[in-house]
């Protein structure tokens, strides 16, 4: 699937550009009530762990009811504005090979397994992980990465 191999790119690309911001700048909030560039990057660290648990599960079982999650309290409880830069731009690398390697197992036919998630209508496994990488992109230029060469 072109999909994972767009995700590898993403990975090795990725890293370099997000130092390239500097500690300072990801420490930014653009208003109180917004993420700075290191809170979004944690957002992402979260989505990356959900969206793990929905590869590896659903390719497994068909028609998996799985849980949503509040994106909100999870960037709270991790307290990402307070942690280090390097160590954020580290683990979304990791994590993401992480998730990379359990999508590089799915076999072809369970692509097209299905789940829900949060209540929501029934997705193809494929459909997760391109709704996945189109979040991924989504953000990653919100928070000032230049991603045209990537998705």
């Amino acid at each position: 699937m072109k999909s994972l191999n767009v995700l590898q790119i993403i990975i090795q690309e990725t890293p370099g550009r997000l130092r390239g911001l500097g500690v300072e700048t990801a420490a930014v909030k653009p208003a109180a009530a917004k993420w700075s560039p290191k809170e979004e990057l944690g957002h992402l660290l979260d989505s990356a762990v959900n969206n793990h648990q929905r590869i590896v599960r659903v390719q497994f079982q068909d028609q998996l009811a799985l849980p949503g999650y509040q994106q909100e309290n999870w960037v709270k409880v991790h307290g990402y504005q307070d942690r280090e830069w390097s160590e954020l731009i580290n683990l979304w690398a990791a994590l993401n090979q992480h998730l990379l390697a359990a999508a590089y197992s799915v076999p072809e036919n369970a692509w097209s397994n299905t789940c829900t998630v949060g209540g929501s209508e029934p997705m193809t496994l494929q459909f997760v992980f391109e709704d996945y990488l189109r979040h991924l992109l989504h953000h990653l230029e919100h928070i000032g990465i230049d991603v045209k060469d990537l998705g």
